[in-house]
Formats: C-alpha cells, structure tokens, sequence
C-alpha cells in the first residue's frame, strides 16, 4: 500500500481535526502518500481532494471543527454518485480509505467497500456516542464539557432568580449527553429516551424540593426525550404547578470548540490506528475503544445496533438530587 484517503463526513464533532492529524503523520511515517477529500462523499464525487503533508495539520489538533470540511450527499446515495466516487478514487490510486463520522458517515463507508471494493476503515466521530462498537466517539468528552458549563453558568442566574429553567441538549435519540452532563451539573431532574418521562412524578419532586426549601432547579432534557422538546415539556410543568420556567436550548454550540483532552488523545489513538489497520489489510470495519483497548467491530453495528446508556448513572443523578 502506497497511498490512502482520508475524509470527514455527516455532523462536525471537536477532535476530527485531531484524527485527521494522526492519519496523516501516521500514515507518513509508515512510508504512505495521504489525500485529504474536502466535503465528505460530495468532495469525493467532484474530485475536490489535496495531498496533505505534515505541515498541512500543523497546529490542528487544538482546533475544533474539520479542516476537510463536512457535507451530507444525497447524491452520494445514488448508484451514479457512487460510480463517481469510485472513479475519483481509482483515478487518484488510493488503495484504501479512512472515513471519519457518525453512523451515516459508516454506512457510506461500508456501502465503498462491501459494494465497490474499496478498503475501507471507520473511525466513529459524533457527539451524540450512539455508536455501538466503542465506549466513546471523537467529540463526545467535549460535548459534555460544552454542556456542563452551560449548566454551571445557568445555576447562577436560577438560584439568583430562584426560578426553573430547563435545559435542552443534543442527542438526537440518544441521551448520553444528557446523562452525564446532567450528572456532572447537579441536575434535579435528567430526561432522556432511554427512560420513560413520567411529567407528574417530575413535577412531584420539585415539589417536594420546594417544600424542603429549594427555591430554584435545574432540569436536563435530550432533544429526543418521548415528553417533546424542552419548551412543550416547560409548558406542560407550568400548567400543573405554576412555576416560573426559564428555557434554554443548546443546540449546536455544542458542536464547536476546542477539543478537550480526552478528545485530542481517543482521535490521536482511533486515526492512528486506522492507518496501521488498513496496512495489515483490515477493511469494512470501525476502530473504537472499549475498556480503554483498540478494538476492531463490523462496520453495521454503527446503525444495526443499538448503543445503550448506562441507567446506573440515572439512578446515581436521583440520589445525588434528593
């Protein structure tokens, strides 16, 4: 193997700069030529790609975001767009490819390599860490951060307001950025999917913290939550005990900033061992991290299985709020 490919694809997550910077100087010091696909499978489809050197990722893995850009390709989908991809690569000799994202980043991949015949190594990058086969994914760690000081910061103004708010986070149908963002930040109350939200037994227990005297609260919903959105879930609270609810929506600034630690090492470690994989000639599978050891799983379990929270933590979060 002379030479392979590396891309970003689907949602940013801080710590893809970070792994594209382990691709490239690993894949360098092992005697490889690296080209870097700008835009995912829409730059892969228009030929929109460079030859990254070790000075092309100088001083990256601070920054947050993707120096290769992200898009998501409908077109990509397609037969037609595929055969593109193909030929984009085929044209450049690149003998295996490294695609860094989330689960519909993976499907893509293993559509290349089951289909096409295209070496093809996944690395998971979401925040959201729903993807089976790894106890974390690039971005997750920072995420979390993200949130966590957003719920410090909030607390101040609750407790000087004496008032409610809840806090909605990403997560798509996942609530592990709730859950231990939530944990972390003394929350009183964490709503997830994995759990069923039983309103009246939420609105019990402010009660109840009210009567012992707590005068302010905060709550941690994920933005897939079975009770709806965290302003329907404030509207609903307000109707059955009257408080006076603050919202507060996260949304994307959960993506960006700088990745913490946790995330500039699991991207270093995952993009690295990509590299070495692809060399030994593994392909149509996802490096992750499990029990802090690379491992290899199939490349489907990153949309046929389900990844599961850990309840215990919610368990934890309600004894710690009473």
């Amino acid at each position: 193997m002379k030479k392979i490919g590396v891309l970003t694809s689907g949602g940013d997550s801080p710590g893809m700069n970070a792994c594209i910077r382990a691709v490239v100087r690993r894949a360098i010091y092992q005697g490889l030529k690296v080209i870097g696909i700008r835009r995912g499978f829409s730059g892969l489809i228009e030929g929109d790609t460079e030859e990254l050197c070790s000075r092309s990722v100088s001083g990256i893995i601070r920054q947050g975001g993707t120096m290769l850009k992200t898009a998501r390709s409908e077109v990509f989908k397609s037969i037609e767009g595929q055969k593109k991809a193909v030929k984009t690569i085929k044209d450049l000799c690149i003998e295996g490819l490294i695609v860094i994202g989330g689960d519909g980043s993976l499907r893509g991949a293993y559509t290349l390599d089951r289909d096409w015949d295209i070496p093809v190594i996944g690395v998971p990058a979401s925040i959201d860490n729903d993807i089976a086969g790894t106890d974390f994914s690039i971005g997750f760690a920072t995420a979390v951060n993200t949130a966590l000081e957003a719920i410090d910061r909030i607390r101040d103004t609750a407790t000087s307001h004496e008032r409610l708010f809840i806090i909605e986070v990403m997560g798509r149908s996942s609530g592990f950025i709730a859950l231990w963002s939530g944990l972390a930040g003394g929350a009183e109350d964490i709503l997830i999917p994995e759990r069923k939200t039983n309103l009246d037994e939420v609105c019990r227990k402010l009660e109840e913290g009210r009567l012992h005297g707590k005068r302010s609260s905060i709550l941690v919903v994920a933005e897939g939550d079975e009770a709806g959105g965290a302003f329907e879930i404030g509207e609903k609270i307000k109707k059955k005990i009257g408080y006076e609810i603050r919202v507060v929506v996260l949304g994307h600034l959960q993506r960006g900033g700088s990745p913490v630690a946790l995330d500039r090492i699991l991207a270093t470690r995952l993009g690295s061992a990509a590299v070495d994989l692809l060399i030994k000639g593994e392909r149509g599978k996802m490096v992750g991290l499990v029990s802090n050891q690379i491992k290899l799983s199939p490349m489907e379990y990153a949309w046929k299985r389900k990844k599961m929270v850990d309840l215990a933590f919610y368990d934890l979060s309600q004894v710690m709020a009473s």
